[in-house]
């Protein structure tokens, strides 16, 4: 594991850029592959789908082990390619991570974008290359869908705007005050717990955390804070941000879901932010440049913000 101590930013995805669309976790659906990747070229965007990325394999998989691994590896040598998109998450990506390889992918460093079981990625990516990635809408699970994706956000993500912010419009509500500066990082807090005692860990030092998931009930958000918090994580982080967390339970059981993350975080100091409209939604997604420097600043209760202090892409 490499510490990054200067982020790699891959280069712009402006219309015009080539995408790689690949499945490294579970078989998508093809209907909804061909839905997402009609409405990427509908942007402007031209793709390419990776040699495996509709296969069905063992289990749930989208084809082997090395199926995976080759459309991933393949994505990143590719030159014609500007950036990679996965289809969906599901489960699948942590059995990539022995096979990696980092002097290839850091020769080539390009956009990683994806959420969820991709987690696994995005932390290998940011441990053993430094390199800044991108959890934010998938093919099938969002470009597929009517409005599933909010355009303004992957335009300030990918076309390198600075200085831009996300705020309570974006569904950011305060749960603790406090102001608190560090690269962002995170992304489904069951794979990031799951990581914990491998040598796949999530490196969370001096970061503003976020954590998002679907299915996960109260007892369970209690239950996996108390693992960051035991494993030491919890002490390296400057600011929590929590997802919207509509997919994990009830409107009517939010209270419940909030009091069971206080409780989790009890004698966490920093700032603590909820409903960010980012991962698993019914919304239009979001899209989040985790390494990249932000301040998440919860002062005004009325007007959380976080802003991102730099473009999270180069060129």
């Amino acid at each position: 594991m490499t510490a990054p101590q200067e982020w790699i930013r891959p280069r712009a995805l402006r219309p015009g850029a080539t995408l790689a669309v690949i499945s490294p976790a579970s078989t998508p659906k093809r209907e909804l592959v061909e839905r997402g990747l009609a409405e990427l070229e509908a942007l402007g965007y031209r793709v390419k789908l990776g040699r495996h990325a509709l296969t069905s394999g063992p289990l749930y998989y989208a084809g082997s082990l090395k199926d995976r691994l080759e459309d991933l590896h393949t994505a990143f040598v590719d030159s014609s390619v500007d950036g990679i998109v996965c289809t969906r998450g599901g489960w699948g990506s942590a059995e990539l991570l022995p096979h990696l390889d980092a002097r290839l992918i850091r020769a080539n460093a390009k956009a990683f974008v994806g959420y969820s079981d991709h987690t696994s990625l995005h932390s290998w990516f940011q441990n053993e290359v430094g390199l800044v990635t991108y959890y934010a809408p998938m093919v099938a699970a969002d470009f597929a869908r009517t409005n599933g994706v909010d355009m303004d956000c992957w335009q300030h993500v990918f076309h390198g705007d600075k200085g831009w912010s996300l705020g309570a419009t974006d569904g950011l509500r305060v749960l603790q005050p406090g102001v608190a500066s560090g690269p962002l990082l995170g992304g489904c807090i069951s794979i990031l717990a799951a990581g914990l005692g491998t040598p796949y860990a999530p490196q969370l030092k001096g970061s503003v955390l976020f954590l998002e998931d679907i299915g996960t009930k109260p007892y369970q958000w209690d239950r996996m804070l108390l693992h960051l918090r035991y494993s030491g994580r919890l002490d390296e982080v400057q600011g929590i941000v929590f997802g919207d967390m509509a997919q994990c339970v009830a409107e009517d059981d939010q209270p419940l879901l909030e009091r069971a993350i206080r409780h989790g975080l009890r004698g966490f100091s920093g700032p603590v932010a909820i409903g960010l409209r980012c991962g698993h939604v019914n919304g239009a997604n979001l899209s989040l440049p985790l390494g990249v420097a932000v301040e998440l600043d919860c002062n005004d209760t009325s007007a959380p913000q976080i802003q991102f202090q730099q473009a999270s892409v180069s060129g």
